[in-house]
């Protein structure tokens, strides 16, 4: 990763550095529109995908479309594995093979299902609060371990977040109860509640 400075030495901000590939013809147009900006090429480049996402449409609305660059606050965290479940939930179709293998490994395991309600048409509305307080710390702790889901026990792994979710160490008893109507599988973990 490249840090940035300023005249001082201070970080001003932090960039990723990416190579890319460009026909001759693009890139010499692409340095003549920097020069007219009075920009180096990669800052042209970077000012020019910051702007396309203005036009990248992810969903419409009732005609109303809706750019990368609207979901921007809604997809964007600095942690990885929350990046990773706020792309899953939000636009799942987008996910490629290994992450709808970890998101499926993570639905396998309960950890979602204190965090939405169904419509009768299985349209899932999410809880935003339990996300952010409960389901991302969660998350982050076994990030590690997920992302090895090629040589993840995956059973294993399963009934220990399970048990966990059970015994009431991921969610608060009043979140698991309310869910336990809904869910009918969390009755069969009530042998490992402690009451």
């Amino acid at each position: 990763m490249e840090q940035i400075k300023n005249s001082t030495g201070s970080k001003q901000n932090r960039s990723e550095t990416v190579t890319i590939r460009l026909d001759p013809k693009l890139k010499y147009l692409a340095e003549i529109a920097a020069r007219k900006q009075r920009r180096t090429l990669s800052s042209f480049i970077e000012w020019a995908v910051d702007q396309s996402l203005k036009h990248v449409t992810l969903e419409e609305h009732y005609n109303n479309e809706v750019s990368v660059a609207d979901c921007a606050i809604k997809l964007w965290d600095i942690d990885e594995s929350e990046r990773f479940l706020r792309l899953a939930i939000s636009f799942p179709e987008l996910l490629n093979y290994d992450e709808q293998e970890i998101f499926k490994l993570i639905s396998d395991s309960w950890l979602l299902n204190a965090t939405y309600t169904s419509d009768k048409y299985g349209n899932k509305e999410w809880d935003w609060n339990v996300l952010m307080e409960y389901t991302f710390p969660a998350l982050r702790e076994e990030w590690e371990i997920i992302k090895n889901y090629k040589i993840l026990n995956r059973e294993d792994w399963i009934t220990k977040i399970r048990t966990k979710i059970a015994k009431g160490l991921i969610y608060p008893w009043s979140i698991i109860n309310l869910k336990r109507q809904n869910t009918p599988e969390l009755l069969a973990y009530d042998d490992e509640i402690p009451f």
